[in-house]
This record gives C-alpha cells, sequence and structure tokens, in this order.
C-alpha cells in the first residue's frame, strides 16, 4: 500500500489522498483548494495523478474543501464510483452544483465589470459539470465493510462533524489506513460524538485546530449579547455562515435564545438556498445528530427562509429596523453574504459575526485581523461596522479533544500523519501527540510518496 498526500498539506484546504493497493488507486477526498492565490492556482493545474487512472473515490464528508474538485475530475476523465454516505450524497448533491454556479456567476460579473486579468475569466467548472458528477456516487451504510478491488475494502464509522461526516479505513489484509476526516466534537449540542476508533496501521489525522483550545465560553450567550448590543444600536446583524453545520448550530442557539426571551423579538432571516436546503435535510438524516424529530423540527424554522434575489436584495434596502441575516458562505469567499457585506460592513451600527476558522487569505481572516477595508467584487469598502468572532462554534475537534480521540487506540498506529493544518497547528499537534502519547508522528509535505509496506 502506498499514500500520496495530493491536498491538506500546509493548509486545511484541498483535502486529497492517493491511496494505491493491490493494482487500485483510490482517492480518498477529492477537495478544492482555498484562500491564498497561489493554493486557488492549484485548483487550475493538472492533477499530479491522471484522473482516467483512479479506481474509485471515496469522501469522508461533503464540505468543498473535501468534495468540491469532484466535477472536475469527473470532467477529466474519472470514471469510477464515488463512495459516501447516504447524507454526504444528499449534501453533495446540493453543494456541488452550487458550487458550478457560482463559479459562472463569479466569472460572469467579473467579465461584466472587467476586474480580471483573464480575458475572458471562465469559471473552474459549471453548474452542468457538477449535475453530471452527481451520477458517479455511490451511498453506503455505515459500519459495513466494502469491496474496492482484490482483497481490498474499506469501511466507515461516524465522525462527528457534519451530517454523514465519517471516518475512512481501508484494509488490503495487511495494512490498514485510517483517515479522520475532518474530527467533530464529543460535546457538540447538535451533532453525535465521534465514534472510537481503537486499532489502525496507519493514521492521518487532521490538525485545524492542533495549536488551539476552544475557549471555555458558552457561544450561546456571546450570541445572545451581540444581537441585544447590535438591536439597541439600530443595527443588523450579519453572520456568514456555512451553509452545512454551522447554519445549523447557529439557528439552535438562536432557538434557544427566542424560547428563553434572552434576544428581543427581531426578524431572523437565512438568506442562503444552499443553507435552507441542507437545514431540511436535518429531518431526513434524523440519525446523523442529537435532535429529535420535534426539536428538529422547530430549530430548521427559527429564521424566516429568504429564497430569491429578489427577497434577498430586499434585505438590503428595508426599513432599517434591527434584523438579523445569516448567509453564506461562512469565510465570506462568495455566494449572498458579500452582497450584505457591501450594504452593512461601513456602518458602526452594525456587526459582523463570524463562527469559526477563518482560513489564510480569506476575505473573513482579513476582516477577523482589523483590516479596515475589504475587496468585494473588484471595488474596496471600508469597514466601520463591528467585527467578531464566535469562537466556540466550531464543528472541529480543539487539540485536547483530538488527542482525547486518540487516547482510544489501543495500541499506537506505525506512523501518523498530521495534516489539514496551517503549519504552525500541525507542527504543535505533532508534538502533542509525540509527548504525551509517544507515538511516531510526521507532518508531510505537498505530493510527498509514503510506502506503507516498507
Amino acid at each position: 500500500m502506498k499514500l500520496t498526500f495530493l491536498g491538506a498539506t500546509g493548509t486545511v484546504t484541498g483535502s486529497k489522498y492517493l491511496v494505491e493497493a493491490a493494482g487500485a488507486k483510490i482517492l480518498v477526498d477529492c477537495g478544492l483548494f482555498q484562500g491564498l492565490k497561489d493554493l486557488r492556482r492549484r485548483n487550475w493545474a493538472p492533477l499530479p495523478v491522471d484522473p482516467t487512472s483512479i479506481d474509485a473515490v471515496i469522501l469522508t464528508h461533503a464540505h468543498l474543501d473535501h468534495s468540491g474538485y469532484i466535477p472536475l475530475l469527473v470532467r477529466n476523465g474519472f470514471k469510477g464510483q464515488i463512495f459516501c454516505s447516504r447524507a454526504t450524497q444528499d449534501l453533495c448533491g446540493i453543494l456541488l452544483p452550487d458550487s458550478g454556479y457560482l463559479q459562472e456567476a463569479d466569472a460572469e460579473r467579473a467579465n461584466r465589470y472587467s476586474y480580471s486579468k483573464h480575458k475572458p475569466a471562465q469559471p473552474l467548472y459549471t453548474q452542468s459539470d457538477a449535475e453530471r458528477s452527481l451520477r458517479s456516487f455511490k451511498a453506503v451504510s455505515f459500519g459495513e465493510e466494502h469491496r474496492l478491488a482484490d482483497g481490498v475494502t474499506f469501511s466507515m464509522a461516524r465522525s462527528g462533524h457534519i451530517l454523514g461526516s465519517a471516518f475512512i479505513t481501508i484494509s488490503d489484509g495487511a495494512t490498514k489506513l485510517v483517515f479522520s476526516g475532518d474530527l467533530g466534537r464529543a460535546d457538540d449540542p447538535v451533532m453525535k460524538t465521534p465514534a472510537e476508533i481503537q486499532d489502525a496501521d496507519y493514521l492521518v489525522v487532521e490538525s485545524t485546530y492542533g495549536d488551539r483550545l476552544h475557549r471555555d465560553s458558552d457561544p450561546e450567550a456571546k450570541l445572545g449579547r451581540i444581537i441585544r448590543e447590535t438591536a439597541a444600536r439600530g443595527g443588523t446583524v450579519v453572520i456568514p455562515a456555512f451553509a452545512v453545520g454551522r447554519t445549523q448550530s447557529i439557528l439552535y442557539h438562536i432557538f434557544q435564545l427566542q424560547q428563553t426571551g434572552a434576544i428581543p423579538d427581531l426578524p431572523v432571516f437565512l438568506d442562503s438556498p444552499m443553507a435552507i436546503n441542507v437545514t431540511k435535510l436535518m429531518q431526513r438524516h434524523q440519525a446523523d445528530h442529537r435532535l429529535d424529530p420535534s426539536l428538529c423540527a422547530a430549530v430548521c424554522n427559527a429564521a424566516r427562509y429568504v429564497t430569491t434575489p429578489e427577497e434577498s436584495r430586499s434585505l438590503d434596502d428595508g426599513p432599517g429596523v434591527p434584523q438579523v441575516i445569516i448567509s453564506a458562505s461562512g469565510m465570506a469567499t462568495g455566494g449572498r453574504v458579500l452582497h450584505h457585506l457591501k450594504h452593512f460592513v461601513g456602518d458602526p451600527r452594525n456587526t459582523i459575526l463570524f463562527t469559526g476558522f477563518q482560513a489564510a487569505g480569506t476575505r473573513g481572516s482579513r476582516l477577523v485581523h482589523g483590516e479596515d477595508e475589504i475587496k468585494i467584487h473588484g471595488h474596496m469598502w471600508p469597514v466601520r461596522a463591528q467585527v467578531d468572532i464566535l469562537h466556540n462554534m466550531s464543528a472541529h475537534a480543539d487539540y485536547n479533544e483530538t488527542l482525547d480521540w486518540l487516547g482510544h487506540f489501543k495500541a499506537p498506529p506505525k506512523r501518523t500523519f498530521v495534516t489539514h493544518g496551517e503549519p504552525e497547528a500541525a507542527s504543535s499537534l505533532r508534538m502533542k501527540i509525540e509527548d504525551r502519547l509517544g507515538w511516531d508522528v510526521i507532518v508531510p509535505e505537498y505530493l510527498d510518496e509514503v510506502d506503507l509496506g516498507a
């Protein structure tokens, strides 16, 4: 068995791992690079492995940094099946066409206003490309062994990160390789506790929060305070939220605040067709989360759904009453939230509230780090609104939670590979695993190859 790191090295995006076993080539995750321009350029470069030579793809979950390259892989010749959980298949059915649509819209806008150096600007892939790629998906069940090639199998266990997210175990009979994907949190109020993995010959573990602890604070209390203070100023709270996972957690907390009267009776809008569709999936996939059917339905209706562009624009052009607008994307890299930011970021009465990690180079990172103007759609916009972040909303385990999960292994893996983190986070988690558990740990680099039989 051989493992090649095609992404998520030195960054939290672009997750792609090539596993070669028994003559088969299997890609675990197939994500987009996001954030810094040098990383985004990798999306446009040829994949280091010929897509036609790949036999299968296995997805840990549906977030675009793990699935968003699939339409391009299929367009460039991949003919195999894409295995994932049922919820991940449903989510990709929403996320991938939306990603293609947004890329087409961004290219069209760049051409219309001539703010791209590319003449003409082109989308990485189209909505049609994404819809075509969905035909290759095959949903499989948790806890069952599935054949990939002669003597090569895989299985999935719940990772507690988002709906359908999974740990992936690949075995060729002699070697067992485990991928954490994105590791969830044991005490998440919505998602179930991650499954315990007890043995692996080799382990690939994420490190998004490898150098950080989630603050011992109540995100619900802070969310309530920010909404109250912004409403008292007559302002709007704009929450850029990831459509999958974070939006549903925000709705859960807003519902609790509404029920206890901890926030004023003000309109709450969910302005993201994708997030709306994902929220509805919560009721279809009851086994993936903690909420009972009645509570799930109530949480899903804690906000008014905004579906059309006309309704979205009316939120910016309204009478100026206090309101909460939840809109994708979570790092303010695209989507309808950009139009709301243009309208609200320049007024000190308003608050822009982020809900988790902001990757280097993203618009969200620049706002959180205090830049006084921000570029949106080719123009600079002054930042006068309050900018804040809910630190304890992350669906990623922090380093203590990661170490606790690793503590369930009965014996150390022969080697653990730390990926999916900024360089400082990955290095920090490596040292913590070595110091606390005494394991053999390395932080691989882009395109590193490892012979797991050696």
